[in-house]
């Protein structure tokens, strides 16, 4: 079943359940893919629809940041909430130790110094894609600096 399929799925389990904020973020998510697909002007990828809500989830934690600066807990807390949800779409989530073990093959071998870090940034991305995990760009990023500035 496809991503896009599984979430009107469950608009439909959300609705049946009386689930008002499970609800709405998930006609929110429905929303963001049939925009994307009105735009390309043909069906989504699981991989763009995985884009998508990547880039949702994105959204919603420099909301958390900006409501917590603002001293707004409970606008923080619903978009933390959301967050959840969408995460549960998506691909598992690689910790600080596979990262690196990704770096490290995507590397072996290579001669780089700091100044190819978009090079080795795409070798380890693409490596990373590869293997079904999904990793925050940031975290990669400093992670793959370390590497070269070795």
């Amino acid at each position: 079943m496809s991503l896009t399929q599984q979430v009107e799925k469950d608009i439909v389990a959300a609705m049946k359940a009386r689930e008002a904020e499970r609800l709405s973020t998930l006609r929110m998510v429905k929303t963001a893919f049939k925009n994307k697909e009105i735009e390309k002007r043909e069906p989504l990828t699981d991989a763009e629809a995985q884009q998508i809500l990547t880039t949702l989830i994105k959204q919603r934690r420099e909301s958390v940041e900006q409501f917590t600066k603002g001293n707004r807990p409970e606008l923080a807390a619903k978009e933390q909430a959301e967050i959840v949800l969408i995460e549960g779409y998506m691909p598992k989530a690689a910790s600080e130790d596979d990262i690196k073990k990704i770096v490290d093959e995507a590397l072996a071998g290579q001669h780089l110094s700091p100044k190819d870090m978009g090079t080795a940034m795409k070798a380890v991305q693409a490596r990373i894609q590869a293997s079904g995990l999904r990793a925050d760009g940031r975290q990669v990023s400093e992670i793959v600096k370390a590497k070269l500035a070795q």
